[in-house]
């Protein structure tokens, strides 16, 4: 693993309050970062999206199961635990590309907003899991989630 790899990877492990600093060190300055809910550019305005993340889940914990790449492209594959008193995890992968400097140009997470989180909720999680049933294949062995 490259060394802007495993600071990436260990930011993102121990993502806190005070780890917060370290984006400006870790982000190029017109780096994209995007997930499902957010696109953004910048450090400050990615600083924001985690300050928020953190502000809502202060205990948010990001497991990073495997991390492949070479020296300006890597994939993440992680598990995100918003709380560690509930059973919510959410498993997604995070592409990130590095600049000549080791920064991050761009990190795009890939998740499934809709049954990984909407249809665990109590108002829309109903309707949600009706929708993804409707699009399920016909016919196919589904394996529970």
């Amino acid at each position: 693993m490259s060394p802007q790899l495993r600071r990436y990877v260990r930011f993102f492990e121990e993502l806190d309050l005070q780890s917060l600093q370290q984006v400006e060190h870790l982000f190029a300055p017109r780096a994209l970062f995007q997930d499902p809910f957010n696109r953004v550019r910048g450090p400050a305005a990615i600083r924001r999206i985690f300050s928020d993340l953190l502000a809502q889940f202060p205990h948010t914990r990001f497991q990073v199961s495997e991390a492949l790449g070479e020296s300006a492209l890597a994939y993440l594959r992680w598990q995100f635990q918003p709380r560690p008193d509930r059973p919510l995890c959410i498993d997604g992968v995070s592409r990130v590309v590095f600049d000549d400097a080791g920064l991050v140009l761009e990190h795009i997470d890939y998740w499934d907003s809709s049954s990984q989180l909407f249809a665990r909720l109590p108002v829309i999680g109903p309707p949600t899991r009706l929708l993804l049933r409707r699009f399920t294949a016909h016919g196919a062995d589904q394996v529970a989630m």
